[in-house]
């Protein structure tokens, strides 16, 4: 499978494009297309363009609105649940965070848990908003249920990712963004197009055994929890997968665990499922509500260089701080282009032709 490279704001404009003629206004349009562009350019394409198409149909068929009714339905000082109306995810995450901000600014902190969205792409996107502000991002989402329990055979759980960014000073912030499963779903459909297998561990047989083919959550699989199994920790990935799932739908009012809508067109949705939609949890921490920003930064930046001068080991030349790789992708697909499957490239044309639009990249 070949790639080519292309320009940032070529792609941009053609997803933002795309998202327009889905009956997105302006803003959000941008917005969704800035979610989708920011995994391409960060290196984590399982969560970009890779997307278009299954919004797409999802749109089609009902399931996701362009012009939802986004209100607060319940909240306190700093609090508050989010009924996104069935809204793209990249609508309702950032429409959340930025309510979040709000609440944070005047009292410190705010939580905020939202029901009733879609798929919203790369956790780490919102949590980042919250760094020009000098606060901390937390970010959390329910998935498709395609996680065994340890011990379990059923799919229960999501990847159900986390994602925290911290802000620094002179160093370039702390950014963790995280799926508590060994692989994204995503990155196991782009496994299975390129004909690769995945290491053992990631996922399962119907019947519980180990397999490394990637598309075997299409024939009944599932995705392991973080730590494959027992033995390695898995009842800790478990943990970890449960309390995103309780913060993102339990808090809200969203369907949690096995009950949350598939967010891809070829599976239906269940019928009586107990709560609404897909589930987001956004939090935010002023850090001047700890000890003065500067100092705090200047504090982060020590942290930050202390681990950078941990000693590597004998197969790598330095140790990374979360987020490093992802900056320095950006820095060269900026530079150099986004690298872009012919696949996906043939995709986006369907899209475009599915829209009547006209493709020019």
């Amino acid at each position: 499978m070949s790639n080519n490279r292309y320009r940032f704001e070529a792609l941009y404009g053609h997803i933002r494009a795309a998202f327009k003629k889905m009956g997105c206004n302006e803003e959000h349009a941008s917005i969704c297309a800035n979610v989708l562009m920011s995994a391409e350019l960060r290196g984590i394409p399982s969560h970009g363009i890779v997307r278009l198409k299954d919004y797409m149909l999802m749109w089609q068929e009902g399931r996701i609105k362009t012009r939802p009714d986004l209100r607060i339905v319940h909240e306190t000082s700093t609090t508050g649940v989010i009924d996104a109306g069935q809204s793209f995810g990249a609508v309702a995450g950032t429409w959340a965070m930025r309510h979040a901000m709000r609440k944070a600014s005047k009292f410190g902190s705010a939580w905020v848990s939202v029901r009733n969205s879609s798929h919203f792409g790369i956790a780490g996107y919102y949590s980042m908003m919250a760094l020009k502000k000098d606060m901390i991002g937390i970010t959390m989402t329910n998935a498709n249920p395609l996680v065994s329990p340890t011990f379990s055979v059923d799919r229960f759980l999501g990847t159900n990712p986390i994602a925290v960014a911290i802000p620094a000073g002179e160093e370039e912030p702390f950014i963790a963004d995280f799926a508590t499963t060994p692989i994204a779903r995503g990155k196991l459909a782009i496994k299975e197009r390129e004909g690769k297998e995945v290491p053992e561990g990631y996922v399962q047989t119907p019947e519980g055994k180990p397999s490394t083919d990637p598309s075997i959550i299409t024939r009944g699989g599932a995705i392991l929890p973080l730590g494959s199994s027992y033995e390695h920790g898995s009842h800790k990935g478990y943990s970890l997968s449960a309390v995103v799932d309780i913060f993102s739908s339990v808090l809200s009012g969203a369907n949690f665990g096995p009950f949350v809508p598939p967010q891809v067109p070829y599976l239906s949705l269940k019928e009586n499922m107990p709560g609404k939609g897909l589930g987001h949890f956004f939090g935010v921490m002023r850090i001047d509500g700890f000890q003065p920003a500067e100092e705090f930064k200047a504090y982060m930046d020590q942290w930050i260089q202390t681990f950078k001068n941990a000693k590597p080991d004998n197969e790598h030349e330095e140790v990374l701080i979360p987020g490093e790789p992802e900056r320095r992708n950006e820095e060269i697909y900026r530079r150099e282009g986004i690298p872009v499957s012919d696949q996906i490239i043939e995709d986006l044309k369907e899209v475009y032709s599915a829209l009547g639009l006209r493709f020019s990249l």
